[in-house]
């Protein structure tokens, strides 16, 4: 079992505000023990920064394709990023 933590930076786009989607995510993120923030940029997708355990995190990639019911997600885009500092998942302005 892979062991090793991944730090990843999402941006989700489509009709992802408005419909709980960081409050859904917050709650998917702490379902399966991931750390990080989200939240709503200026241009209407949503950024998130999340670190965890590999099957975790493909887990929440795959989560993030449909969100919340009422979202309609266009795309996720995914890069790697540094590892964080941090030991809860927060939604952040």
């Amino acid at each position: 079992m892979d062991r090793v933590s991944i730090t990843r930076r999402y941006t989700v786009t489509g009709q992802v505000q408005g419909v709980g989607f960081r409050w859904a995510a917050q709650g998917e993120a702490e379902r399966l023990g991931l750390v990080g923030r989200v939240r709503n940029r200026t241009d209407g997708a949503v950024e998130l920064v999340v670190q965890g355990e590999r099957p975790a995190m493909d887990a929440f990639a795959q989560w993030l394709e449909q969100g919340p019911r009422a979202a309609r997600v266009e795309d996720v885009d995914a890069e790697p990023v540094d590892p964080i500092d941090a030991d809860t998942f927060e939604i952040t302005r």
